[in-house]
């Protein structure tokens, strides 16, 4: 399914979406599927790097860092390349389902 991200459109909008469930995937492995993320995420302390991406169906969906990097944790906190745990946003359970399809291709 295709999708288009935070990169190439800034009008991708995620207010009052919520948590909808976390994936375990290394960072590199995110950057190489959707692209370099904002650094600057819904919530500025408390998320390192967040992505947005819309697919084709209209789903859309977020994936973020919370309370555990540098921004939230100061030197304790893990650097951005480093985090493993990544929560995923969205308005519907197909978001989690949108991005783990992804990810498996990769």
């Amino acid at each position: 399914m295709n999708y288009t991200t935070h990169n190439e459109t800034k009008d991708i909008d995620l207010n009052m979406s919520s948590g909808l469930g976390s994936i375990e995937v290394n960072y590199a492995n995110i950057v190489k599927a959707f692209g370099e993320p904002l650094t600057e995420g819904f919530d500025d302390y408390k998320t390192d790097a967040e992505w947005l991406i819309v697919f084709e169906d209209g789903t859309r969906v977020s994936i973020y860092n919370w309370k555990d990097g540098v921004n939230y944790c100061g030197e304790s906190g893990t650097p951005t390349e480093q985090i493993t745990d990544w929560h995923i946003g969205g308005f519907s359970a197909v978001a989690v389902q949108r991005i783990n399809e992804v990810l498996e291709r990769e």
